[in-house]
């Protein structure tokens, strides 16, 4: 572990030519992170397309869609620790470039899936390259930043995700109006190639001079662990059913697994994730407020483009531009949430955020089919403009608690964390929108024969995909699915909105307060120092 003393500057760290064009470096990360983010918004569009019957899209079941999403989360989340590593200890530059290559590769192989099985196949090899390219991206923010500048640098990266948010579902709609589905993945390619000559050109490379042996047996266990408690969840919403003793069965293995995971990761003397930086109650909080109000968004996002499209019935292009504000919110505040923290301090502004985010949540439990589509949009922009008041905040103190030359752990831990919190998120909560979404249309299925009322119970655009095979015999199903949906989509938000609630309390409990001008240095160097 490293001392203090270990990180006392020794002369200039960073040289004068890199940090000329340090912001020229920034924004090429960004379009970096811009690919690995865009892929995630682009898919919320296109799952209504994805889960229409052949030769339209793939006729993907929801539970088939949540695993498209979940299959890239979890090989992400499960391999940033060791991505974290592996770029400390060969260099940020080398394993970005790999990671963009697995990732634009795996982007074409997306596009050409035949099935809805090698679509999630696709997504995971995609995932693989993701898992490289995240953490080494503030990674690298970090070497090219004196300290000074790096709230500000990250608050730029963040608004890069707003960016990214903002174009994502617009660049979807505006292919899918155009173009088959498989075209949201291929427009990864160029992008890619445009990043990688880029990168060649202006980034530096750099690495811990120390780092860590790699830890194939962690890696493992969390993903394994990670697999099998998602699976349960999503199969006992698949199943309407979580007292089925495999659903169970399935969430204890996980369960156990990934207690596993951290007996052992606490006694290994070379960690993937070093248990002990979690003693920091501060880096604790600021940990489970990433993931708690990722858990929240990720699971509204899946079902909110439900709501636009089969509900409200916009097209993939206007669901997309519905989610502009959004993203715009994001964009606009998040460079700028260092000086409300400078303000007002890490507690309150964090704190603040995730109220927001409950309280925009809850606006979900009372949308109807018939709602005035600016709520809709006034709720998005506050979404954004909370959660860009979360995320500055909880990154710089997550990478300001550690060491420069553990810049690619420390990113590494704070990209799994979130992307843990969203896939669980959309276990759960895509769990319980199903769930409720069964038992509310169960009832009216009753005059179908039992292999299409099975079928039609799955999803609104399953019982919406028999109505219209039926004709005018379907008509019926059509309002029934709309109620059902709503009803569905209200339990899930008031979940979701619980879900950022105890965040809240969280942040407000561990984060710190507003320290006084003269003592901000010191509070700085306390959290180093007790994240050891």
């Amino acid at each position: 572990m490293t001392t203090p003393a270990d990180r006392a500057p020794s002369g200039p760290r960073i040289s004068e030519a890199v940090h000329r064009r340090r912001w020229a470096i920034l924004g090429v990360l960004m379009l970096s992170l811009l690919i690995v983010v865009l892929d995630n918004s682009i898919l919320n569009v296109a799952v209504k397309t994805i889960s229409t019957p052949a030769p339209v899209g793939l006729g993907a079941t929801q539970s088939q869609l949540e695993w498209a999403i979940n299959a890239y989360t979890l090989v992400f989340a499960g391999l940033l620790f060791t991505a974290g590593l592996v770029g400390d200890r060969l260099g940020r530059k080398k394993v970005l470039v790999g990671g963009l290559l697995v990732f634009g590769v795996g982007s074409a192989f997306a596009a050409e899936s035949g099935s809805a099985d090698q679509l999630i196949a696709f997504r995971a090899l995609m995932a693989l390259g993701a898992a490289f390219v995240m953490p080494a991206t503030l990674a690298v923010l970090m070497n090219v930043f004196e300290r000074e500048e790096q709230p500000k640098a990250i608050g730029i990266w963040a608004g890069g995700v707003g960016l990214a948010i903002a174009i994502g579902p617009i660049t979807g709609g505006v292919l899918l109006d155009h173009f088959w589905w498989g075209s949201v993945f291929l427009v990864n390619v160029p992008i890619v190639i445009i990043a990688l000559a880029l990168m060649f050109w202006l980034v530096p490379d750099s690495r811990d001079p120390r780092p860590g042996r790699l830890d194939p047996v962690g890696v493992v266990l969390s993903v394994v662990g990670l697999v099998l408690l998602v699976y349960g969840i999503i199969k006992g919403g698949e199943l309407a059913d979580f007292t089925d003793a495999k659903v169970l069965a399935t969430i204890a293995a996980g369960l156990v697994v990934l207690a596993a995971f951290v007996i052992f990761e606490k006694r290994s003397d070379h960690p993937s994730l070093d248990v002990t930086y979690f003693k920091n109650k501060v880096f604790s909080a600021a940990m489970a407020a990433i993931a708690l109000v990722f858990f929240a968004l990720m699971g509204v996002t899946f079902f909110s483009v439900f709501y636009t499209q089969s509900v409200r019935g916009y097209s993939p292009l206007q669901s997309g531009l519905l989610l502009l504000p959004l993203a715009v919110a994001q964009m606009i505040f998040a460079p700028r949430a260092r000086l409300v923290v400078q303000r007002f301090g890490n507690k309150a502004t964090t704190a603040g955020g995730l109220v927001l985010i409950a309280v925009t949540l809850g606006a979900f439990a009372t949308f109807e089919a018939d709602t005035p589509i600016w709520i809709l949009e006034i709720v998005f922009f506050l979404m954004g403009f909370g959660m860009a008041h979360i995320m500055t905040p909880t990154s710089v103190v997550i990478m300001q608690a550690l060491p420069r030359e553990k810049a690619g752990s420390a990113s590494a831990l704070s990209n799994t964390f979130r992307q843990v919190g969203g896939a669980l998120g959309i276990a759960v909560l895509g769990s319980v929108l199903s769930t409720a979404y069964r038992n509310g249309i169960e009832g009216k299925l009753g005059a179908l024969p039992p292999g299409l009322r099975d079928t039609a119970g799955e999803s609104i655009e399953a019982t919406l995909g028999v109505a219209a095979k039926l004709g005018a015999q379907g008509k019926g199903l059509v309002t029934p699915a709309n109620d059902a949906f709503l009803h569905a989509m209200h339990t899930t938000a008031l979940c979701g909105a619980v879900v950022a609630l105890i965040g809240a309390v969280v942040v407000a409990l561990f984060l710190p307060g507003k320290a006084p001008a003269g003592q901000q240095d010191d509070r700085e160097q306390e959290l180093v120092v007790a994240a050891e």
